[in-house]
This record gives structure tokens, C-alpha cells and sequence, in this order.
């Protein structure tokens, strides 16, 4: 699974339009190499004003948004095309609802080992296998033959 935190301070996605805009771009990510949609988890932290701290100064003029990304689901080949062709579709995924709107904003991937991911009780079955196309159409996990 994708799972997502964005750390933004208040005045930035205060309303559920801004919210849903944002979370639909990024689960497009996922689904477009054929991962199920609800394995795209983000979770919205907001932060008050005067603790959002960059380089030891406040962040109080201009809006800062720190973006932690844990992928589990998928594993990156090592390969420097890969790693930049994956962080342009998180760019481009973005640029919308952050850089277009004259925030600043930093994003890092992080990479879980996939064998210590359960998604309620089951092994989720292994990438572009028929199970998991299941799993993507019925958008919800479903007990498969390798879950327990």
C-alpha cells in the first residue's frame, strides 16, 4: 500500500474539495500500473501556525508542505530511470494542488519491506497476479488461496 502523510499547515486543505482533488491525483498514480485503489491510504495532518520549523525559522509567510510517502505494495527496480520517472509522476501528481499555488513543498518515498503488510489479517497476493486484479476490481480485499 501507498501510504501517504501531508503535513501542511492551517489554511491549506481546510475543505473536503481540496482534500478529494488532491487524493484522487495521487491514487491515479497507483491504479495506473494496476495497484486496487484502496490501498492508496492518505492521511491529512495539519499543523498550527508557528510549528512548521525549516531550517530552524518559522514557516509563518509562506505556506510549507512536507510530504512522506511509504511505498509497501510495489518495490522500485534500482534504476536511476525508474527513481526519476516515479518522482515525476508525484511531481506532476502535486503540482496542482501545491506548487501551482505558490507553496513550498517537499516530498521523500520510502520503501517497506512488503512481507510485514497485512491488510486485514490476509497477505496481500503478490503484484500484477490474478488475485490482486481481484482485489482491484472488487476495490476491497477478498480472501485469496496465499492470504493466511
Amino acid at each position: 500500500m501507498p501510504l501517504w502523510l501531508v503535513f501542511h499547515p492551517t489554511g491549506t486543505f481546510e475543505d473536503a474539495a481540496s482534500k478529494h482533488a488532491l487524493t484522487k491525483d495521487i491514487t491515479k498514480i497507483y491504479t495506473g500500473i494496476g495497484l486496487p485503489a484502496f490501498y492508496v491510504v492518505v492521511n491529512f495532518m495539519k499543523l498550527p501556525p508557528g510549528d512548521v520549523w525549516v531550517g530552524a525559522e518559522r514557516k509563518l509567510e509562506k505556506p510549507f508542505i512536507r510530504i512522506v510517502a511509504e511505498h509497501i505494495a510495489v518495490r522500485l527496480d534500482d534504476e536511476d530511470r525508474i527513481y526519476k520517472q516515479t518522482c515525476g509522476a508525484i511531481e506532476n501528481a502535486l503540482r496542482p494542488h501545491i506548487a501551482d499555488k505558490g507553496y513550498d513543498w517537499e516530498f521523500h518515498v520510502d520503501e517497506t519491506e512488503r512481507r510485514l503488510w497485512m491488510v486485514n489479517g490476509m497477505i496481500p497476493p503478490p503484484f500484477g497476479s490474478d488475485a490482486e486484479k481481484v482485489w482491484a476490481k472488487e476495490n476491497r480485499p477478498v480472501v485469496w488461496e496465499g492470504a493466511y
